[in-house]
């Protein structure tokens, strides 16, 4: 069930980024040429009755889930940038307090985050606060900071339980940030 569960999570997170990263790109493309339509005489009689003033509202909403989702992802993997040159010149048993201790206050922070995200969220959607140009309620879009900072600390305390038990910590090789080709070992780390 765990590992359903895992799953189903990973492709929710991977299908929300890809999807409104996509989206958000197709939108920004109608725009603009739509934008550069108008302005040819012969085109203006058929552009002017289509309206793209919503499309940056949308596209950053898109882009507000997809940092939070993407922020997850990045625990996930390994893929956010940290600075451990300190801890690796500590002794192996004080490198491991320090990487459960950072795993520990990353879960902690993102949970603390959850928590004052959903209040705010409550609190605007009481308010009946509505967005400017799609009238979408505001609630919806802040929904992004508690599912988001959710997710993301469980994806610190499933870190957190991998290391644990004796798993490596999740990372991508120099090789697979270079040439954007990940490496069967960090393959088959990601998946441990």
């Amino acid at each position: 069930m765990l590992r359903f569960l895992r799953a189903a999570l990973d492709n929710l997170e991977e299908g929300v980024i890809a999807l409104f990263l996509a989206a958000a790109t197709l939108i920004l493309f109608a725009s603009i040429v739509h934008r550069y339509a108008s302005g040819i005489p012969v085109l203006w009689e058929y552009t002017q009755h289509v309206s793209f003033n919503w499309a940056q509202e949308l596209t950053i909403y898109m882009l507000i889930w997809m940092a939070k989702f993407g922020a997850a992802y990045g625990v996930r993997t390994g893929i956010h940038v940290g600075v451990d040159v300190l801890v690796r010149k500590l002794s192996e048993r004080w490198q491991r307090v320090f990487i459960v201790f950072s795993l520990l206050s990353g879960a902690f922070f993102t949970a603390v985050i959850a928590w004052l995200g959903t209040s705010f969220v409550l609190r605007v959607r009481q308010l009946g606060q509505v967005s400017p140009d799609l009238e979408l309620p505001m609630w919806i879009i802040y929904l992004a900071i508690p599912l988001g900072s959710s997710l993301m600390c469980f994806r610190f305390l499933e870190v957190l339980a991998n290391y644990l038990k004796g798993h490596p910590l999740p990372s991508h090789s120099y090789a697979e940030v270079e040439t954007g080709v990940e490496t069967p070992e960090a393959a088959a780390e990601t998946r441990a």
